[in-house]
């Protein structure tokens, strides 16, 4: 299992459009306790996605959302590395090479409807697109995915998974695997693109490196690096309907993963959840029991190994194939 690296601002040609702590004790009748260590044209508005002709300008900035990344991901944002930007657009990247983030989660910045699931063409320069409308005319884009994982009318919650990074735009435009992304507020194109606030925080334009809050739930008080500990970090999550979500976590310092399921309903009341990590070629360790916020932490030693995880929340579950290999 490898994590990526070095951080990097965000490099590309958009054409056409433009926190580590000590483990907390999870409190409640029973605790988690299997811890493992075994020069660009200008953009045409009739060539953007549609956005919805009668929505109303808010009168506020929605502040509840949240980066678009994993929890406790820390991902570098810039505003002003391609000439086809508007002004508040921003590309996301975290890697140390050129195709580092290729692959990596995306999740729902904030709940809402998928407005729009689609691969672009050579409408724009989006490629794989999702589109999430968020009431109040509020809408953030999600661009250049490599796959997407929700559909045009489905529900999201805040911090599910709806794709992953990717390279993807209109043919011929080549450009490096990033995410683009965009709050919009109204239907006035580009006037309407907003500047982002992640957290209650307002981006710090043209460029800042931001830790995700978009830990599923800000009722639970516990994070997944809280459960797993210091050193580890997220690199991949699954939700599990509206109980919970399931996260996997990386270690780079001593090679060891760790699964850890934290609940977004039901807090504070003993409910069953589970967590699971399996480590190709190895015996799978599962913490399973009635807890009150998370299940786990789940351990074991990776390195370049591939591994299965998973876990289960209420009546929703998730198992992983074997993935995440290291190199």
């Amino acid at each position: 299992m490898r994590l990526n690296g070095v951080l990097a601002a965000g490099f590309a040609l958009l054409i056409g459009l433009a926190g580590g702590a000590v483990m907390a004790p999870n409190a409640g009748a029973a605790t988690g306790t299997a811890g493992v260590t075994a020069a660009v044209p200008t953009p045409d508005p009739a060539n953007n996605p549609a956005d919805d002709p009668a929505a109303e300008p808010p009168t506020i900035m929605a502040t509840n959302f949240q980066l678009p990344f994993p929890c406790g991901q820390v991902w570098t944002g810039n505003s002003s590395a391609s000439s086809a930007h508007q002004s508040w657009e921003i590309d996301f990247n975290r890697g140390s090479t050129a195709d580092a983030d290729l692959g990596d989660p995306v999740v729902a910045a904030a709940a809402g409807t998928v407005a729009i699931s689609a691969h672009q063409g050579s409408t724009n320069g989006y490629g794989n697109l999702v589109k999430i409308d968020h009431g109040g005319g509020w809408s953030t884009y999600y661009a250049h995915l490599n796959s997407r994982a929700v559909s045009a009318g489905a529900t999201v919650s805040q911090g599910q998974k709806i794709g992953t990074v990717g390279n993807t735009s209109k043919p011929g435009n080549n450009i490096s695997p990033h995410l683009h992304y965009e709050v919009r507020s109204g239907s006035s194109y580009p006037s309407n693109i907003q500047k982002a606030v992640f957290n209650g925080t307002t981006f710090g334009y043209p460029a800042q490196t931001v830790t995700s809050k978009n830990c599923g739930g800000t009722s639970n008080p516990y994070t997944p690096q809280e459960v797993c500990g210091s050193g580890y970090d997220v690199i991949d999550s699954a939700a599990l309907g509206t109980a919970g979500t399931v996260y996997l976590l990386y270690n780079n310092s001593n090679g060891y993963n760790c699964v850890t399921t934290i609940k977004k309903t039901s807090l504070g009341a003993a409910t069953a959840v589970s967590a699971y990590l399996e480590v190709q070629g190895k015996t799978r360790v599962t913490d399973s029991g009635n807890f009150s916020y998370y299940a786990g932490p789940v351990r074991a030693a990776a390195a370049d190994k591939c591994v299965k995880w998973g876990g289960k929340a209420g009546s929703s579950a998730y198992d992983s194939p074997f993935e995440h290999c290291g190199s």
